[in-house]
């Protein structure tokens, strides 16, 4: 099965589907973990893909496995050319061409590191000779903050940091990892040792977290234990924690509409003035009509018409209805209706 996994990837690998070629060994690894050449494969494959670290850890691998694979040494040196890690990568070079001695990419390589090397040096020289000397200024006091710092980037998945120094020996950084520490140490010779020790955002998976060392800077990959985005690198109370959005939650200072069902705020007060005045504006016929008209005017008349409306109305039998207090002040004269005649009630 293991065999038939690399056969696979090597066809993938010919036909540029790295990604695909990368999956097939992994899968091939965890059935055979003990096959060197499948770590070499891999290593190559992550070189395709620029996952520089990666490579490297194959290849020490492949090599750990099997000591005497000199092309395990050449895909751990195509990394470290490109991590800008030349001392490692001749190391490297040299242990492979005793190991394949007709092989001429280890002394075209070991040459091209030892330039390389060399170019780095005179680098490093000329800043030191164009520098103004230390007895000539003022020292400072916490010099790291005068030729390191750092800035950071991240991915879903990650977070790299940069802490920009140049020209720092790999043996002098140490870099650890903890829940939710970062740890970095620098201690280079004529240099403040400087360190940094936040307690980042969020949680890590300790165990997938790497750094490299280049040239100019110190690269710290951090894996996230969370796909939340960091609004910063260190943590703080006062920040506030991206959640994750719940679409079916409903926030805490709503509440749930129903609009099938959603109950109204009834103003009883509006309703009922609402009906008084519909019945008072109301438009009545026949009777209605005349006692409501008769009605209204008793209540705003003063005390004569008042007088006159009432004694018209009795002494003519509900026949006449007058507000002149002067015209009525004597017997009223019965006007019944056309048709009609007045008869007197006996009881």
């Amino acid at each position: 099965m293991a065999s038939d996994l690399e056969t696979k990837a090597q066809e993938a690998f010919i036909d540029d589907h790295f990604e695909l070629a990368l999956d097939l060994y992994s899968q091939a690894i965890q059935l055979n973990p003990k096959n060197a050449e499948l770590y070499a494969d891999r290593a190559q494959a992550n070189i395709k893909l620029n996952n520089l670290t990666e490579d490297v850890t194959d290849a020490n691998k492949a090599i750990e496995l099997d000591p005497s694979m000199s092309k395990a040494y050449l895909r751990k040196t195509t990394a470290c050319m490109k991590l800008e890690e030349y001392q490692t990568a001749k190391a490297a070079l040299e242990t492979g061409a005793i190991l394949a001695p007709g092989e001429l990419r280890f002394s075209k390589l070991i040459k091209e590191c030892e330039e390389r090397i060399a170019a780095t040096k005179q680098m490093l020289k000329e800043e030191t000779t164009n520098s103004v000397p230390a007895k000539e200024v003022e020292p400072v006091k916490n010099a790291a903050v005068q030729w390191l710092w750092h800035e950071f980037y991240q991915k879903p998945e990650k977070v790299v940091v940069t802490v920009f120094a140049k020209g720092i020996p790999r043996e002098c950084v140490k870099v650890d990892y903890g829940e939710q520490i970062l740890s970095v140490s620098i201690e280079a010779p004529g240099k403040d040792a400087y360190h940094f020790q936040p307690r980042l955002f969020r949680k890590l998976i300790p165990e997938k977290c790497r750094y490299d060392v280049l040239l100019t800077k110190i690269e710290i990959r951090l894996a996230k234990a969370e796909p939340i985005h960091w609004t910063s690198l260190e943590f703080s109370r006062e920040v506030a924690v991206p959640q994750r959005v719940n679409v079916s939650s409903v926030s805490a200072n709503q509440s749930p509409v129903y609009p099938s069902s959603k109950l109204k705020r009834v103003g009883w007060d509006k309703i009922e003035a609402q009906v008084k005045k519909e019945e008072k504006d109301e438009r009545l016929d026949g009777d209605a009509a005349l006692n409501k008209f008769s009605r209204d005017i008793y209540q705003d008349a003063d005390e004569d018409t008042r007088r006159a409306m009432q004694k018209s109305f009795v002494e003519s039998n509900g026949t006449v209805l007058s507000t002149n207090w002067k015209e009525v002040g004597a017997q009223v004269e019965r006007s019944p209706p056309d048709g009609m005649e007045v008869k007197k009630w006996e009881y």
